[in-house]
């Protein structure tokens, strides 16, 4: 009897479990990550107006670099109609600070693209003087330091992505601009997931937030600095070689990765990196999906 009992009590339970679970809201497609989208950074051809600046902040007789909880000092008060509550997005401009090409044309497509600018944070006002105001540093991306561009807060969007086991290895050529992998944030050369890249895609060839970017190669591409070996897409000294010399427009791309646009710009976008098979190197090709 008692077993009995139980089980009808499993049951209702059971029960119970489903009927609520149906009820529950489902999740939504994935989205980029918060610090993803306002830590990667951007290039624009358009200079961001500089007026107002980072000068200072609290216990600043030691302190060099400001983070989060950290509080700041701006150039603008009362004079300006600066207000608490204010929100300020910070950046800086940035140079590679090696200088070292990767593949054969990146300095000229730099150049092209505009100014690489590295994303701060964020501050919220909390003070408001005649002349400067009190902020604090409410999200950080890494450090701040003085001379940082303070611009009015804007939410940035994150675009939801789409499932990576839909990626199709042996993707047709799309016919849509293609362009190149040119650099990363911090300048980086090697990229895999989750990770931001700035490519020579902008507003003016059609990209926009949320398109997705391909990204592939070719054999037997000689654009690298690194050292390479000519031919070896055919053949290799003491590893056989293919019956006919082949370039590197006779075989197949090889297919990488793709990743979702999440800032663009006039020449230039930021994508992050949402699939990828096997490491991706600026020089790399992308396409618009």
């Amino acid at each position: 009897m008692r077993a009995r009992l139980a089980a009808s009590s499993l049951v209702v339970l059971l029960g119970a479990a489903v009927s609520s679970a149906q009820n529950l809201p489902q999740a939504g497609p994935a989205q980029t990550d918060y610090s993803m989208v306002n830590c990667s950074g951007f290039v624009t051809d358009q200079k961001v107006p500089d007026g107002i600046q980072l000068i200072s902040g609290e216990q600043s007789n030691y302190k060099i670099t400001f983070a989060r909880g950290d509080r700041v000092y701006i150039n603008r008060g009362q004079d300006k109609g600066v207000r608490v509550g204010d929100r300020f997005s910070v950046v800086r401009p940035v140079t590679d600070p090696n200088g070292v090409r990767w593949f054969k044309w990146q300095s000229k497509l730099m150049r092209a693209m505009g100014t690489a600018y590295k994303d701060a944070g964020q501050v919220r006002v909390v003070n408001v003087q005649p002349k400067v105001s009190v902020a604090e540093v409410t999200f950080s991306c890494g450090y701040m330091q003085r001379g940082d561009i303070l611009q009015s807060y804007q939410d940035r969007p994150a675009p939801p992505f789409k499932d990576p086991a839909t990626f199709d290895h042996f993707a047709p050529v799309s016919g849509k601009p293609v362009a190149m992998v040119v650099t990363g944030t911090d300048f980086t050369q090697l990229f895999g997931k989750n990770q931001a890249i700035y490519v020579n895609l902008g507003t003016r060839q059609g990209v926009k937030v949320g398109d997705y970017l391909r990204v592939f190669r070719y054999q037997g591409s000689m654009a690298e600095t690194a050292p390479q070996t000519r031919g070896y897409q055919y053949t290799m000294y003491g590893f056989g070689s293919a019956p006919a010399r082949y370039e590197w427009n006779d075989l197949p791309r090889e297919v990488l990765g793709e990743g979702i646009v999440i800032n663009v710009s006039n020449n230039s976008s930021t994508a992050m990196i949402t699939y990828s098979s096997i490491e991706i190197y600026a020089g790399d090709y992308v396409e618009i999906e």
